[in-house]
């Protein structure tokens, strides 16, 4: 039997198990995307699977979906940092008591954004990537990009103002005050 006869066998046994399991863990839809990642690593490795094959393949998936939360973390700690920095740009009060709840609250309104909004945001604040390279990133033109960062920042003003009034802080922050991402023209 070829490798390739193998793997549609284990494909048929196994693709609807291993989609079950990832959809349990993430979702469907992501479910279908660490579904087709472990079929890939399967093909990749054919020699290494052992019999029978579903435990092993069970355990890629959860391996796939335990990096993907890994990187998804990272990368809200990064915005994270991020937003404490523009909150702590601003006037400084040098109130210890304010400076926490501002951290929360800037923790809060980045929890409250969508992964889309916070990658444009990363993708000018921390990579430092002007409009046109972060377009090109995200397969998109630059006025596309332009435009989402734009209505990202809005979002992140909003959902800080959101937090602020929550808490029981200032009803909302005034202009000067307010997180900015600066766009470097590369």
């Amino acid at each position: 039997m070829t490798d390739a006869q193998r793997f549609r066998d284990l494909y048929e046994e196994c693709h609807p198990r291993v989609l079950a399991y990832a959809s349990s863990l993430v979702g469907r839809q992501v479910g279908e995307d660490i579904t087709s990642e472990t079929f890939t690593v399967a093909w990749r490795r054919m020699g290494d699977i052992p019999t029978p094959p579903l435990p092993w393949l069970l355990g890629v998936a959860r391996n796939l979906t335990r990096e993907l939360r890994r990187r998804d973390g990272r990368q809200y700690a990064l915005a994270a940092e991020e937003a404490q920095r523009i909150i702590a740009s601003g006037p400084h009060v040098g109130d210890v008591a304010a400076d926490v709840t501002e951290r929360e609250a800037a923790l809060q309104a980045l929890a409250t954004l969508s992964h889309a909004d916070r990658e444009v945001l990363t993708l000018v604040a921390w990579h430092g990537l002007g409009p046109r390279q972060a377009a090109r990133v995200l397969s998109c033109s630059t006025a596309t990009f332009s435009v989402r960062l734009h209505r990202a920042r809005r979002r992140l003003e909003r959902a800080i103002d959101a937090v602020a009034v929550a808490v029981g802080g200032p009803a909302g922050l005034s202009r000067d005050s307010r997180p900015k991402v600066t766009v470097k023209e590369h």
